[in-house]
């Protein structure tokens, strides 16, 4: 089939069902829809025994794991998707009802199709309104690399719709660290960019959202520093492939993890001597004396 949408889900079953709906009212039915649950325990996996047996115009597919995470839940989907087309929708937003009419209709517009890892639209809340940055034209080639201010002066803002090749993300999957359960998204999304790969990005509006108390983007800045080596390994490699300054990278990180890691906890993640941390750390004491902090 044409589009895989897939949903990591862990204990959203009381928002789910608005996505769900959402797909039924789908003016294009060749999709199926991927779920893994991610160890739910508030009914979740009886919700999808029910919807199972509605007889839907789609297939749906739900696999319960150990919760582990969205990464590791985007990697056990992607050697189960039928789909030519990868689209990772969250379980507390929706789709409009022409979404994956529109990302067929956007995959019709690259006719060559070696080189492009996916197609990106836009996400707002409702089907007009969006706080992203609009395109000036129907759509614009670029790379994840556009999604950063040090890249290039009109970057691509926000969260988007992001929509993959299969094939293509199954080369790129997330590493995975022990006792982690969090990695940013963008670190498959930039090392597709440093591979050459580019990306179709749209301006309409395929998905609707609305940031809940219990969603990853609210938990903000300490997921990251509840897992530091994911944090390390995404900052790292964006300096790197940005050909920013990797002395300076090093330092930012120092910062961010100093009030929660020992010393030498953050020599293991920077891969650096301790000797190196505390000179970092006496370059930050002598800067906050400085500014009379």
């Amino acid at each position: 089939m044409k589009i895989t949408v897939f949903t990591p889900t862990y204990n959203r079953a009381y928002i789910i069902e608005n996505l769900y709906r959402s797909l039924q009212r789908q003016t294009c039915m060749d999709f199926e829809w991927l779920v893994v649950d991610d160890g739910s325990s508030d009914g979740t996996e009886e919700l999808f025994a029910a919807w199972i047996k509605e007889g839907n115009p789609f297939p749906i597919r739900y696999y319960y794991k150990e919760n582990g995470g969205k990464h590791r839940a985007i990697n056990y989907a992607l050697d189960l998707a039928a789909g030519e087309l990868f689209f990772t929708v969250d379980s507390d937003d929706y789709l409009t009802d022409d979404a994956l009419e529109k990302v067929i209709s956007w995959d019709s517009t690259v006719a060559d199709k070696t080189g492009y890892c996916g197609l990106v639209g836009q996400r707002g809340t409702s089907s007009t309104v969006t706080t992203n940055r609009r395109l000036a034209n129907f759509f614009k080639d670029g790379t994840a690399f556009d999604r950063y201010r040090e890249n290039c002066t009109e970057f691509i803002d926000g969260e988007r719709a992001d929509v993959w090749y299969t094939e293509v993300h199954r080369q790129f999957k997330y590493p995975e660290f022990e006792g982690e359960k969090f990695m940013t998204e963008a670190v498959t999304w930039n090392r597709m960019a440093q591979a050459g790969y580019k990306i179709r990005f749209f301006d309409d509006i395929i998905w609707i959202y609305e940031y809940k108390p219990d969603g990853l983007t609210k938990a903000g800045f300490r997921l990251f520093m509840d897992n530091p080596r994911g944090y390390v390994l995404f900052q790292m490699e964006k300096a790197k492939f940005l050909s920013l300054s990797m002395v300076r990278c090093r330092y930012s990180l120092y910062c961010d993890l100093r009030e929660k890691y020992s010393d030498q906890q953050i020599a293991n993640f920077l891969n650096v001597s301790v000797i190196q941390v505390r000179a970092f750390a006496a370059v930050h004491r002598s800067l906050c004396f400085l500014k009379g902090r």
